[in-house]
């Protein structure tokens, strides 16, 4: 059984350090150091006050966990399955979009980094990298494509297809995000990577796309096509019945905070819910996601997949949205950072690092695998 931990302690003990950045906030730091203002606005910031990002981060703080000792917890099991795609760790990537606005490399550090370690992806549907090529460099490591679904239907079946037949094995679809968020940090620079043509690879590289668009078109045609079919302020429960419909692969919800659209979400053939507010981005004064979590797994959990995003931070974060009934859980702005920060090897070294902190937080705890993290675990 692998030692995550000691093997990553150990590592960073021998080689005299880990480039100076260990937690989320050292890799603030760093990312909005590396950042202009506008990027880094861009990936720091959420929606009107705030309220909702740090009620993200406070939901943590109000549970805690109640270790059992003395148990034999020498051997230590972290891996499961969720809607047949394995995960080493009970984490992943959640979807980033428009990451050429943190590094010049985009999403291919990121793919490399969790294809090395078999660590699932999920791929913004606004990537700067075309799902095809990041699919190239994850090889057959386990991905999913997260899908915004815009106002042309013919170019939404169009990307579900390209994702199935570049081996994308789940399909995220976002539905929290049909209109942008208000966010003051983005408007108080004006800044937005979509009036540049960044974000928006998977577009045109389309077909469908591109003959709605017609050859000789400039940037700014391209660009404004994309803004009408990017946002879809009239999806509703019919639409994802077709989404349904034109996909062969397991399909997830992402963006519920209620117990009843979670029910709505499984009625309408989702074999998955993601738990999330998206970091904060949308709604102000939204619920944090890990209060919403309990009360969408008693809802759907005992027959649906539950995962979540929003506000982890830690191994031990990671370990409290598992006890309170998450099958696994997506980090965004923890490996968003890392890598506007230090690329590659950035985004490397968070996934090591998270991975050995769940590791040994799991052991610490007393708990030997994920079938043990449960309630009891917690105290709030």
């Amino acid at each position: 059984m692998p030692r995550y931990g000691l093997d990553r302690q150990l590592e960073i003990h021998q080689t005299g350090g880990s480039l100076g950045t260990v937690t989320a906030e050292d890799w603030a730091r760093r990312a909005e150091s590396a950042l202009e203002p506008g990027p880094w606005g861009y990936v720091a910031g959420g929606a009107g006050t705030e309220a909702t990002m740090r009620a993200n981060l406070t939901a943590f703080d109000r549970w805690r966990i109640v270790p059992r000792l003395l148990r034999d917890v020498s051997e230590r099991d972290l891996s499961t399955t969720v809607l047949g795609t394995p995960f080493p760790v009970p984490f992943g990537l959640a979807p980033v979009g428009v990451q050429s606005v943190l590094h010049g490399e985009a999403e291919r550090p990121p793919a490399a980094a969790a294809a090395a370690l078999r660590i699932p992806l999920v791929l913004s549907t606004v990537s700067s990298t075309p799902l095809e090529e990041v699919a190239a460099i994850m090889g057959d490591a386990p991905r999913w494509f997260q899908l915004y679904p815009g106002t042309d239907p013919e170019i939404v079946a169009s990307l579900i297809a390209r994702a199935e037949r570049s081996g994308y094995s789940a399909l995220v679809v976002t539905v929290d995000t049909t209109l942008l968020g208000w966010r003051p940090r983005d408007l108080r620079t004006g800044y937005l990577p979509f009036f540049s043509g960044q974000g928006i690879a998977n577009y045109v590289s389309d077909p469908v796309f591109q003959a709605r668009l017609g050859a000789g078109a400039s940037m700014a045609e391209t660009v404004q096509l994309f803004l009408r079919v990017y946002a879809n302020p009239g999806f509703t429960w019919k639409d994802l019945d077709r989404i349904r419909a034109v996909t062969r692969v397991p399909l997830l919800v992402k963006g519920l905070l209620h117990p009843d659209d979670a029910r709505d979400a499984v009625a309408h053939g989702a074999d998955g819910i993601v738990v999330s507010n998206h970091g904060g981005r949308q709604v102000d004064g939204a619920i944090a996601a890990l209060d919403a979590l309990p009360g969408i797994v008693a809802a759907v959990g005992g027959h649906t997949a539950v995962l979540m995003d929003s506000g982890i931070r830690s191994g031990a974060d990671v370990v409290k949205a598992l006890a309170l009934g998450a099958r696994a859980v997506f980090i965004g702005r923890l490996y968003a950072y890392a890598l506007a920060a230090a690329g590659r090897e950035g985004v490397d070294q968070v996934l090591r690092d998270l991975r050995a902190e769940v590791d040994l937080t799991m052991g610490m705890a007393g708990l030997r695998s994920l079938a043990e993290v449960g309630p009891g675990a917690l105290a709030g």
